[in-house]
């Protein structure tokens, strides 16, 4: 009965995701760039890019607002994916953030709350078939402008409760120009040394009949460069079929991620968003099996849908 009311769950919430969609798309008028890029999730936060395009660039750049905002952020998907790995299933997810941001500096608390941990392919679970609020991670940045350009630099703490806790140094270049492309260089400093790529782009289309509501389109592609020992990918040997990871160092186009959402306003800096997700390995590798056991030390990637909402209020 309890595994029963879990997919009645995600059965509604699918349902009404898509009438919301079909709505927006129904009331959408002629396309034009929305002055902001919507969030999706907590792993590909983008640099804030500066609003005038026709301005003349600073010959030092400029920060941030010098007003200090909060952004809390409330989401709720079926399952936890992260650089397309999946590290929940069967199971509704909870993931709250709040940012605080003042000149440029940027402060995020985000966590995920499994309601019923169950063990995936990439995942082993820290307390199996039971609920657990199984990660915290810390964002700390730095972002300054120039014209159309942003360039953010950051630092990542993950407090993982089902993996060995690690830290990510990162940088990330932004342009405020159609399709709002971002390239954002993660670097692991700790306990999975290596380094990510990662090249994502977004478009939000604004809906005349309802003001500050908008369709929200998004995609993006993810390379994986692994440099510690911990990378080593799986081979066989011998005339029996033994195996183990003691293969070239993990890397390969890694994984890729389109979307699409409609954010909604309810009152005065209160939105939410209904939004699905669609991930998938990019290359061979990524996806590879060698006799059952997967070739990325991490486990291998599976095309995965994911929905839910967010809930975001800012202030």
């Amino acid at each position: 009965m309890e595994r029963l009311s879990r997919v009645l769950v995600d059965t509604v919430l699918l349902s009404i995701m898509a009438l919301l969609i079909t709505m927006g798309l129904v009331m959408s008028g002629v396309p034009a760039y929305a002055d902001e890029e919507k969030a999706t999730h907590h792993e590909e936060a983008t640099p804030v890019p500066a609003k005038d395009e026709s301005a003349a660039i600073p010959p030092e750049g400029t920060a941030g607002p010098d007003n200090a905002t909060f952004s809390l952020v409330l989401s709720a998907f079926n399952r936890y994916m992260y650089r397309g790995y999946e590290l929940s299933y069967g199971s509704a997810v909870f993931q709250p953030s709040l940012t605080f941001s003042y000149m440029g500096f940027s402060a995020n608390v985000w966590g995920n709350i499994d309601t019923y941990e169950q063990p995936t392919q990439n995942f082993v679970p820290n307390t199996p078939y039971s609920g657990s609020f199984n990660e915290v991670d810390i964002k700390l940045s730095y972002t300054r402008s120039w014209g159309v350009f942003s360039l953010t630099g950051g630092y990542i703490y993950y407090g993982l409760q089902y993996a060995r806790q690690t830290e990510e140094i990162f940088v990330a270049g932004a342009l405020d120009i159609p399709t709002k492309p971002v390239l954002t260089v993660y670097r692991d400093i700790d306990s999975y040394q290596g380094t990510y790529f990662n090249l994502a782009f977004s478009h939000s289309i604004p809906i005349p009949a309802v003001k500050d509501m908008t369709i929200d389109l998004g995609a993006c592609f993810g390379y994986q460069a692994g440099s510690s020992n911990y990378w080593r990918t799986y081979e066989t040997y011998g005339f029996l079929g033994a195996g183990g990871y003691t293969g070239r160092k993990y890397s390969a186009f890694h994984d890729g991620m389109v979307s699409l959402g409609v954010t909604i306003p309810i009152v005065n800096n209160l939105t939410i968003q209904p939004i699905a997700m669609y991930t998938f390995p990019i290359s061979t590798d990524a996806s590879r099996m060698v006799n059952g056991v997967s070739y990325n030390p991490n486990g291998a990637l599976d095309p995965t849908f994911v929905y839910g909402l967010n809930l975001t209020y800012n202030f």
